[in-house]
């Protein structure tokens, strides 16, 4: 769907907010919705773990991005962004998926959480697409800013801490299971960030093949070195420019394995990958789940491993 259609779209939806509003209003110290839990409506996977993990019993989460979708194009239908009026919190990332915002922005809705700033994050920033320009640099609509924060887990606990201070505003009650919570999980992102920093700590290579450019955070926090065939868009098509010069740094930096993904087509990176006599490997942006047993913290253990196999990590 383009732009203009998504923005008839949201021309239809005043009428389904003055309904979604007339149920979706949670009085202060209730606990959530009617009495219930708070609602709690998150745009992707990594947002909704944490407002899961924050809320505890207290919240129902749903998310915007159905599961084992690829979230960087996401739509919303009418009915969709009328949901953003009744949630009683709405976490989202700026600057990542342009439905969303702008559903946020039509919608408004009173207690918001915005990752791009709790994580601090910047347009340009340190985390830019370091290829801009070239033929294979990002031209999706969240520009230059490498969105995948969240491979960090360093940036995380921030994120959590606003969480709670928003979901602390719906329903002051749960104020200390909300803190209590955030600081749990916050003590957990900075185990896995030891465990990432112990486990890479001492390996024989420091580059990274990957088939898009999401492990840019990842890979600054724990000294690699990213390079990605395709820019931060997942669906962008490599030139045959870039698969050259890619095949030429494989070569030359003695890298064995070219890592793809769990949510797009690998073709590209095991096309590239045989001719070039080179293993294949999953490395999983984390930004949806393909398998329910799994959460955030088990595929960034699974990440962590493969890592370590293919740079060969002591």
């Amino acid at each position: 769907m383009s732009r203009s259609s998504r923005a008839l779209a949201l021309l239809a939806v005043p009428a389904l907010l003055v309904a979604g509003c007339s149920s979706g209003g949670t009085d202060a110290g209730s606990g959530g919705t009617g009495g219930d839990r708070v609602a709690v409506l998150a745009s992707f996977y990594p947002l909704q773990f944490v407002a899961a993990e924050v809320g505890g019993d207290r919240v129902e989460v749903s998310s915007m991005t159905p599961p084992s979708a690829e979230p960087h194009d996401l739509e919303l239908s009418p009915a969709q962004v009328a949901d953003l009026s009744s949630a009683d919190v709405v976490v989202y990332q700026s600057g990542f998926q342009a439905a969303v915002d702008e559903a946020v922005e039509q919608t408004r809705p009173a207690h918001v959480v915005d990752a791009t700033q709790a994580a601090g994050l910047s347009e340009g920033g340190a985390h830019a697409d370091e290829h801009e320009g070239e033929e294979h640099a990002d031209e999706h609509e969240h520009g230059s800013l490498d969105p995948h924060f969240w491979l960090d887990p360093t940036l995380m606990p921030d994120v959590a801490d606003a969480v709670a201070d928003a979901l602390t505003e719906v329903d002051p009650d749960g104020a200390d299971t909300y803190r209590s919570n955030a600081d749990a999980l916050g003590e957990r992102f900075a185990a896995l960030d030891e465990e990432y920093r112990t486990g890479l700590a001492t390996c024989e290579r420091d580059v990274i093949v990957t088939s898009h450019e999401a492990f840019g955070y990842l890979a600054e926090r724990y000294g690699l070195e990213q390079v990605g065939i395709s820019g931060v868009d997942p669906e962008a098509e490599p030139s045959p420019a870039r698969l050259r010069e890619v095949g030429d740094l494989v070569r030359e930096s003695g890298v064995t394995t070219i890592f793809f993904e769990t949510l797009v087509s690998p073709k590209v990176a095991e096309t590239l990958a045989a001719d070039l006599g080179v293993g294949t490997a999953v490395l999983d942006p984390l930004e949806g789940l393909t398998d329910d047993a799994q959460d955030y913290f088990g595929v960034a253990e699974q990440n962590l491993e493969q890592l370590r196999v293919a740079l060969s990590c002591a």
